[in-house]
């Protein structure tokens, strides 16, 4: 019902401004900006699944969300070449594609496409959306393997779980922690968070609309998930580099950083915050890496217990 009432007032608002010989353009542009991502809430309230599509829409500035209901997929559009976040699986992929062009934008102008981590449901999709590109894929040292070959990682504690990929064969370029990647006027930096899987990879940018300029986090996974037949305790080295991810994403709390997406929009309550019609606020970097760290621990806790 609260989504319905904004969806509501804004067209209210819409039908006003009608009546004003010289309507506020500003402020029209920003309801109609929460109209679109309260209706992506209430289109997806009841669905978090990985190919249902979902409607585009603009979460600031330059950037948009293109993904489906249950992953995510970010664009960062500029005047001289585009930047898309995760690809989706193969199906969802499409749904990335129609979604760009529904907001005027074309796929052929994706210069560089970044990977969050290398499970199927996100970058399944990849290879298909690099070919209508021909964008350069970044990614990281342990990731860059399994975009390559298809196949899962053997030190993946999901190892076996997700469907192949079907291989990239373009261009693809590994990035180290903390690089700053410059494309067209667009600056991302790349954040090493390890965890979920060990070729984990975070982003953060800037998004600007006139003078009002976000800084934007998109945080991986990071869930402590996997095989049944798998223990996290039996792999200390990897929970080690587990808690550097979640200490690394730590490092991007405090007030210069305005906006947390993840991967999963459920994982950090996007959707609740697509309500209100902004995802500004909520959950931050901190309050996200001390949620995963709470699940990592109680996980190591089971596993003790369950083996005394």
């Amino acid at each position: 019902m609260f989504v319905r009432a904004i969806l509501a007032s804004c067209m209210i608002m819409a039908a006003c401004a009608q009546s004003f010989a010289q309507p506020d353009a500003a402020i029209a542009n920003s309801s109609a900006i929460q109209s679109e991502i309260a209706r992506f809430a209430y289109e997806c309230e009841k669905w978090d699944e990985w190919e249902k599509p979902a409607s585009p829409f603009r979460i600031h500035g330059d950037t948009y969300y293109v993904g489906t209901c249950g992953i995510a997929a970010i664009l960062i559009a500029g005047p001289n070449g585009h930047v898309l976040i995760d690809s989706g699986t193969e199906g969802g992929s499409k749904v990335v594609e129609d979604n760009i062009a529904t907001l005027g934008f074309s796929i052929d102008d994706v210069q560089a496409i970044l990977t969050s981590h290398e499970h199927y449901d996100h970058v399944g999709g990849l290879n298909r959306l690099q070919k209508l590109s021909r964008a350069t894929v970044y990614t990281s040292t342990e990731a860059a393997p399994v975009l390559r070959t298809g196949a899962y990682n053997p030190r993946d504690p999901q190892a076996g779980l997700h469907d192949p990929m079907t291989p990239v064969t373009g261009d693809i370029r590994v990035v180290a922690d903390g690089e700053v990647l410059n494309v067209g006027n667009t600056k991302v930096t790349s954040i090493a968070t390890p965890g979920h899987t060990l070729g984990a990879m975070s982003w953060q940018w800037k998004s600007c609309e006139a003078d009002d300029c976000l800084s934007i986090v998109y945080a991986d996974s990071l869930s402590p998930v996997s095989a049944d037949n798998y223990r996290f305790t039996d792999h200390p080295e990897y929970v080690a580099t587990f808690r550097k991810g979640i200490a690394r994403l730590r490092e991007f709390s405090g007030s210069e950083y305005d906006m947390l997406l993840t991967p999963h929009p459920s994982a950090s309550n996007m959707l609740e915050r697509m309500k209100s019609g902004t995802l500004e606020g909520g959950m931050t970097c901190i309050e996200y890496a001390n949620a995963v760290e709470r699940r990592l621990n109680a996980r190591l806790e089971r596993e003790t217990s369950a083996s005394e």
